[in-house]
């Protein structure tokens, strides 16, 4: 890391930016610039600001819809479209997957740019290209599949080689690896040093600390729509950073683990999940496991692991052919879809909130109360009196950041929209709660939020399933844990043996004596 030197000319300056939206002022006189070679980070909680910022930079938010000024290379700026500023050298990835999911992945990554001659577009100049940049980031994807087959993961690293192929000199990535292995993490990090190197300037919005201070050169703290403060990484620390992004000093960010386990609520004998891309291959092979009434089970395991295989096997929503033995209370039963689920207490916190967990469109109260619209609902209409008596509590209790529960959900931050998600499968009174991803894309002031929900819920009885990419979000919420690797449970450790380096040989395929 190099900060830039006195003398060099900013490639980009934004100066004295303000948005405003209905009810709400967003950006408020926000200032930011960047150097060419530089990756300056943008952090701030869900809300702050952050995504507005590059959406008033990249034109999704065009001019004159917003005050101030950005000068690229010294000379004004003003973006009318996406397409204005793709012209001047910006590109993003947005932390909102963009990608068609019908179109195949080298379709997605030079759509509307496609190489052609005399109008007729050369495929297979346009798959070739395709391949070279994947094999870029070490992703090794076929082309020509349907970028919707993809998990989301490889999607991201798709959506990144789309930017990358634009030839931007400000490239901004919001939130790269939430959805990255370590390996794919890794990967990227040497990408982004290689465009550093190239004199390209980098902005990395990110709510992992420790990436943004092992990567940048500069970090700028937004809050509530204000720029906090701009130093050099090697003057800030870590908790510094914290306090200035929250307000206040997160003093412990996971709660005490003295919880005390009842009975075994929850069953799986000899799980097999059959990949719906590869007959004969399987997600899940041979997989055991139990969860008490008043603990937190952690799934451990890297992408491809078989960790939403589990959970979505467990729900009944697994896409393909399942067998295996699952219980409840010790009786055998059989959960071929999610209303049997639903119906024995068990709910599903999905991974994306966006594409299967929400609808935007709608308010907090019709996503709240969805799946429990039979307690709320006469013969052929909805209680609507008896829809909001039963949201509101969970509306407070969360602190969902809202004006009321009749607030459109997409006009939320991440972390308030996993909010509503939670509060959703908890109006179903669930006694089984499987969480996938459930911090994935919020500050870690929702984080801290969620952690203590997810304690305070195991305390009352729930028995809990915690899948997360952040192997210490595993380690700091689980009584137990479990480790996945190509669809087999290769450990399972009591949260006092469950150190880093344990888990972490066992989710790289050796088995537990040797990793312990």
């Amino acid at each position: 890391m190099t900060t830039p030197a006195h003398n060099q000319t900013p490639i980009l300056q934004m100066k004295n930016i303000g948005k405003s939206f209905p009810g709400v002022r967003a950006l408020d006189g926000v200032s930011f610039d960047l150097y060419g070679g530089e990756l300056h980070a943008l952090v701030g909680e869900n809300g702050a600001g952050k995504s507005t910022l590059m959406k008033v930079l990249s034109g999704v938010y065009p001019y004159p819809e917003y005050e101030g000024e950005i000068l690229i290379d010294g000379k004004l700026q003003r973006s009318r479209s996406i397409q204005d500023a793709g012209k001047a050298g910006i590109a993003i990835v947005f932390q909102e997957l963009s990608l068609v999911p019908e179109l195949s992945v080298g379709e997605n990554i030079w759509l509307g740019r496609e190489p052609h001659w005399r109008g007729v577009v050369e495929w297979d100049l346009l798959y070739a290209q395709a391949a070279k940049l994947l094999q870029g980031l070490h992703l090794d994807l076929d082309v020509h599949s349907p970028a919707g087959q993809l998990g989301i993961g490889q999607q991201q690293l798709v959506e990144i080689a789309k930017a990358l192929s634009q030839q931007a000199r400000i490239l901004v990535l919001d939130e790269p690896t939430a959805a990255l292995t370590e390996t794919e993490a890794q990967s990227l990090f040497t990408i982004l040093n290689g465009l550093r190197s190239r004199g390209i300037g980098l902005i990395y919005i990110s709510h992992r600390l420790e990436e943004v201070f092992a990567l940048s050169d500069r970090i700028t703290v937004l809050r509530d729509g204000r720029t906090v403060e701009t130093r050099p990484t090697k003057n800030f620390e870590q908790q510094t950073v914290i306090a200035q992004m929250v307000g206040r000093e997160l003093t412990q960010i996971f709660p005490k683990p003295d919880r005390n386990p009842g009975k075994t609520v929850l069953e799986a004998r000899g799980l097999y999940a059959e990949k719906t891309s590869v007959r004969g291959q399987y997600a899940l092979r041979d997989v055991g496991l139990k969860v008490r009434e008043g603990e937190v089970l952690g799934i451990a395991g890297l992408m491809g692991s078989g960790r939403t295989a589990l959970l979505e096997t467990l729900f009944g929503s697994y896409p393909g052919d399942v067998r295996g033995e699952l219980m409840i209370d010790g009786t055998t039963v059989s959960i071929e879809d999610p209303a049997i689920a639903i119906a024995y207490g068990i709910a599903l916190v999905t991974e994306d909130r966006k594409r299967t967990g929400l609808f935007l469109d709608q308010s907090i109260l019709q996503n709240a109360t969805l799946p429990s619209l039979r307690e709320v609902s006469g013969q052929f209409v909805t209680n609507e009196s008896r829809e909001i008596a039963n949201a509101e509590p969970m509306f407070r209790n969360l602190r969902v950041k809202a004006d009321s529960v009749h607030t459109e959900t997409r006009t939320l931050s991440g972390g308030n929209q996993q909010k509503v998600v939670l509060s959703k499968w908890l109006l179903t009174k669930p006694r089984v709660l499987l969480l996938d991803e459930p911090t994935r894309g919020v500050d870690v002031g929702a984080k801290q939020e969620i952690y203590s929900e997810i304690d305070r819920l195991a305390r009352s009885g729930l028995a809990v399933v915690v899948v997360s990419s952040e192997l210490e979000e595993v380690l700091g919420l689980s009584n137990r844990v479990l480790v996945l690797h190509q669809g087999r449970v290769t450990g399972e450790f009591a949260r006092e043996q469950a150190t880093p380096e344990a888990v972490m040989a066992c989710a790289t395929g050796q088995s537990q004596n040797a990793a312990v």
